[in-house]
């Protein structure tokens, strides 16, 4: 299957805002205006949907929502959709997406994170078009650390060009800005110092592929199905996969990753990159020891702690891109090529 991209962002264009999953409560749509009025800043046209209502954990009925997200891939006047953020259940639009429909238009960004996971992944895997692992619209108000690059300069990259981005050293080591109290809050807090680990040994690494993944607590519930299945994906190039965990302990996300090497998920791995995590260990078994056992059996370079995930700041990932990743004791680095 042939990788295809969305051609690149330009001013005037429109971008699609809809919750797959998760809505925005009335208490934070104080920083959801702030957000589109960055991309309006910017010189984008914002359509906002329907499926926004954040008073349960779903932003509506799952028909309304895949209706509305397919609605928003299939319009040629759309030419990136993002959420608010992620959610919980986006497994339960997968049925309902006409993926055949969807390939046959024309190529639309999507972008996100966490449970978008769920049918991004599925949705490059399905139909080859490429999908943006990275900020959500909430979370794009930020200002983007030195090394990385923002979602929006991603979506807006000449095709063919190779971008790197490499790790700033620091992260946040915990909680959550209050966005009812400062919903325009720009600058991270990037309190603590971390760099990537290699937990497979020892040595630098120098690796190619075609990148995919997304997050572990999701991707994992389809495991075995069509929705994940690598492999006719690409080709038969070699895979640069990278998972990330939210929020389930170690035991949980080691039982995860089995399931998915199990499954095939890993089998064309030339390595795997693991999102830096402040999910919890287990008695007995660190997050970085799960992620070993289940991985291990590889015998591929297993590379942690990249800013892949759920803890700030964000290394925006595109699924299907071409990409090169060294990690040495001099310089850790990725490489993307829209190609």
């Amino acid at each position: 299957m042939t990788v295809r991209y969305p051609r690149p962002l330009r001013p005037g264009d429109r971008i699609g805002v809809t919750s797959p999953s998760s809505g925005v409560a009335e208490q934070l749509r104080g920083r959801l205006d702030v957000a589109v009025r960055d991309l309006e800043e910017r010189g984008y046209e914002v359509a906002v949907g329907r499926c926004m209502d954040g008073s349960g954990h779903l932003s509506a009925p799952a028909a309304e929502r895949a209706a509305e997200l397919t609605a928003m891939l299939t319009d040629p006047d759309i030419r990136a959709v993002v959420p608010p953020w992620g959610g919980e259940t986006a497994i339960d639009l997968l049925p309902l997406l006409d993926f055949e429909r969807i390939g046959r238009a024309e190529p639309t960004w999507v972008v996100g994170y966490s449970d978008m996971s769920t049918l991004m992944t599925p949705l490059t895997l399905l139909t080859g078009v490429a999908t943006v692992h990275g900020n959500n619209l909430m979370d794009t108000p930020y200002r983007t650390p030195g090394g990385l690059t923002s979602w929006l300069d991603v979506v807006a990259a000449p095709q063919g060009e190779p971008f790197a981005q490499t790790p700033p050293g620091r992260y946040r080591s915990g909680g959550w800005d209050d966005w009812t109290k400062e919903p325009g809050i720009r600058d991270l807090t990037l309190d603590a110092e971390g760099a990537w680990t290699r937990l497979d040994g020892v040595g630098d690494v120098d690796v190619e592929g075609r990148l995919v993944g997304g997050c572990t607590e999701t991707l994992a519930n389809l495991a075995g199905t069509p929705y994940l299945d690598t492999s006719r994906f690409a080709g038969n190039e070699p895979l640069l996969v990278y998972v990330e965990a939210c929020e389930d302990n170690a035991f949980t996300i080691c039982r995860n990753l089995h399931g998915m090497r199990l499954a095939g998920f890993f089998d064309r791995a030339a390595a795997v990159l693991v999102g830096r995590t402040s999910a919890p260990d287990s008695r007995g078994l660190t997050q970085h020891e799960a992620v070993l056992d289940a991985l291990g059996p590889l015998g591929v370079p297993v590379v942690a702690d990249v800013e892949c995930g759920h803890v700030a700041p964000f290394l925006p990932l595109v699924n299907g891109a071409r990409g090169r990743v060294v990690h040495t004791a001099a310089r850790s680095e990725i490489v993307q090529t829209l190609d």
